[in-house]
């Protein structure tokens, strides 16, 4: 019983070294792993650091030197406190004071309303430079003063609000429409639109006469305080033209429109009756002694004298199919309308700004001004109209009639029409 005791004594004892030692064994496994674990987390944090060292580095490289601030006006503000406050130059404060001073008084700033500034950091020194100043000086207009490409401080003012008021506008004609119109106070672009619409009807230099008359009814654009800033949309056209009454109403949307008669038929042709107002017929079609060549030679358009600079319209829709130097001719514009018809406008001083070939072209719309270049001995606008590849006199071609409203368009063309004359004589009533 002794004896056996002893051997599982025995047994158990070596059982217990051999523990003790696998244990150790495991420990100082154990134990040599978390040191390289330890290692490893040591490193990627020392290469942690190093890309956020690396980060800040680039970072402080390409930040930029431009800061954008958002002002809000305080009461007691000034331009000069504000621009002071952004470690100007004197000299710089004084130049956009300067321009500022152009528009409105450097004290009196609206409180609340936000300035936007940017501003760009001289490296080389602690001045910094005013690259945009917007401020408010009513509540439709802004100034802005921007430094341009060159360096210099410029500024303009920004019309942010307008008020739209619809204008009834009329006159005696004593000399010319466009004087007439000036004395009643409408704006040159309005002028011209208006001569576009009846150009279609009228000749302004052979069909006016002393005492005509015309009547406008067309949006205009003010600001806050009442100043005038453009002239919009004509709604409504009249003119008593020696001793004819002919009354025009604008029908369609901004993009598409066109004006009509009162009986809903189109007031535009295929070709105006002249592409130039206030001009002079200087030179019929047909045969005729050239002023330089000396000799007798058929003259295949009509010659228009006008003052150098005078803009010149195309006298129907199209496409430019050349815009160039033609020899003799000058400066010249060649517009083809449809396949029966192609107009040629020669002698131009200039072109109109972006005019080339295969430009898109609406009636009225302006493609040149009057010079005398090539073969001319004065101002003046060589016209020629084209028909089926052969020049016709435009002052005796027949041009087929516009467009005529019928149906669910003619019904709403009578409702804006009573409209306009409700309008119109509302006005006419609170003037008297």
């Amino acid at each position: 019983m002794y004896q056996k005791f002893t051997i599982y004594d025995e047994k158990l004892k070596y059982f217990l070294i051999f523990l003790v030692i696998a244990s150790l064994v495991f420990i100082a496994a154990v134990y040599k792993n978390d040191e390289k674990i330890k290692s490893i987390e040591k490193k990627s944090s020392i290469q942690a650091e190093d890309l956020v060292s690396v980060k800040e580095f680039f970072l402080k490289k390409i930040r930029s030197p431009y800061s954008n601030i958002d002002y809000i006006i305080k009461s007691g503000d000034s331009v000069q406190k504000i621009l002071k406050n952004l470690n100007l130059k004197n000299t710089e404060i004084q130049q956009i004071i300067k321009e500022y001073k152009k528009y409105s008084n450097n004290n009196r700033l609206l409180p609340g309303n936000k300035i936007d500034i940017v501003v760009k950091e001289n490296i080389s020194n602690k001045d910094n430079s005013i690259i945009k100043f917007s401020i408010p000086i009513t509540k439709s207009t802004t100034v802005e003063i921007n430094r341009d490409e060159m360096g210099s401080i410029k500024s303009q003012k920004i019309i942010t609000q307008l008020y739209k008021k619809k204008v009834l506008a009329e006159n005696v004609i004593k000399n010319s429409l466009y004087r007439s119109a000036i004395e009643a106070k409408i704006n040159s672009n309005t002028i011209i639109e208006f001569a576009r619409i009846f150009g279609f009807e009228i000749d302004f230099q052979r069909d006016i006469r002393k005492n005509d008359y015309f009547q406008i009814l067309y949006d205009t654009y003010f600001d806050e305080n009442g100043v005038f800033i453009k002239n919009g949309a004509i709604y409504y056209a009249h003119m008593s033209v020696n001793g004819r009454d002919i009354t025009l109403y604008r029908f369609g949307n901004d993009k598409s429109y066109s004006y009509f008669y009162i009986n809903g038929k189109s007031v535009e042709k295929a070709l105006m009756k002249s592409p130039i107002n206030g001009a002079r017929l200087s030179s019929p079609f047909g045969l005729r002694k050239h002023p330089i060549l000396g000799y007798t030679k058929k003259h295949n358009g009509t010659d228009f004298a006008a003052p150098s600079g005078t803009p010149i319209m195309a006298s129907g829709s199209g496409y430019v199919i050349a815009a160039k130097w033609c020899g003799g001719g000058g400066n010249c514009v060649k517009i083809k309308h449809n396949s029966t018809y192609s107009t040629i406008y020669a002698h131009m001083k200039n072109f109109a700004k972006g005019m080339k070939a295969g430009k898109k072209i609406r009636q009225g719309e302006i493609i040149g001004y009057v010079g005398s270049t090539g073969m001319s001995t004065g101002p003046h606008l060589h016209y020629e109209v084209i028909l089926n590849g052969k020049s016709v006199n435009s002052q005796k071609l027949k041009l087929p009639s516009g467009k005529v409203l019928k149906g669910e368009e003619r019904e709403k063309f009578e409702i804006e029409r009573i409209k306009t004359d409700v309008l119109i004589a509302d006005i006419i009533a609170a003037k008297q």
